[in-house]
């Protein structure tokens, strides 16, 4: 077989064994580069290949990538709707939870409150020791109704949208302070009385205002002033009892 050299000054290439075709790239690159003069012509036309094919690498990933982001932003939207009706049915839910919360308060500190005055008079006929005796027993301090239970509001429903800390509705109640002022024929029996006042889980924070001997009958006695706070001790303290009448 004969063959012909069509690439001047390129060497001679053993044919292999496997009989199949073969390519010198050595050899074409050096007869591209014999043919083309001018090598910055060639040093653009490569560049040129070059940025045209990251380009289109470039917009076939951004092309992925948008179609990515679109998918991921369709089920975002859903999620935000489905998620938007159970924000706002928990907030409704809270809302009702809250009001019935402070009916529920409001109605037990009444309840609580009603039994002021019995349990002062019977922690005060409990105290009293012998030869001593009331003149007064009188509230004192403070006006009392000053924040009453029926105008406290509900915190506002929570929406989501801003994060805070969740507080519980308190009902204020007021602080009851007493004045008592009495008599007694013995100045031991003044300090036993206020000792057992003292003792006393609904009353607390027992002064001797003024104490004065005065004349009834011919005879001298000690009267007393003394002021006392109404505690409200804890329910598990507290014993209801129900309440009957016998009729005749």
């Amino acid at each position: 077989m004969i063959e012909i050299n069509l690439l001047p000054g390129a060497k001679r290439t053993k044919r292999g064994g496997g009989g199949g075709p073969s390519f010198n790239f050595a050899a074409i690159g050096a007869a591209i580069s014999a043919r083309v003069k001018d090598k910055y012509l060639g040093a653009a036309v490569l560049s040129g290949l070059v940025a045209f094919a990251v380009i289109a690498l470039l917009f076939l990933s951004q092309k992925n990538r948008e179609s990515v982001l679109r998918d991921a932003e369709k089920k975002a939207v859903a999620d935000s709707s489905k998620y938007a009706v159970v924000l706002q049915d928990r907030a409704r839910a809270q809302a009702r939870r809250d009001s019935a919360l402070i009916q529920l308060n409001i109605i037990r500190a009444i309840d609580d409150d009603r039994f002021i005055w019995p349990h002062v008079l019977e922690e005060i006929s409990r105290a009293l020791p012998i030869y001593t005796w009331m003149r007064t027993v009188s509230l004192t301090g403070p006006q009392q109704g000053l924040n009453p239970p029926a105008a406290i509001k509900a915190p506002p429903p929570d929406t989501g949208k801003v994060r805070r800390k969740r507080v519980e509705p308190v009902i204020p109640r007021d602080t009851v302070h007493v004045r008592l002022i009495g008599r007694t024929v013995d100045i031991q029996a003044l300090t036993r009385f206020m000792r057992s006042l003292e003792d006393s889980p609904f009353l607390g924070g027992v002064q001797l205002q003024k104490s004065e001997i005065q004349l009834e009958g011919g005879k001298e006695i000690t009267q007393f002033t003394l002021d006392v706070t109404f505690t409200r001790p804890d329910t598990t303290f507290l014993k209801r009892v129900p309440f009957t009448v016998t009729q005749r």
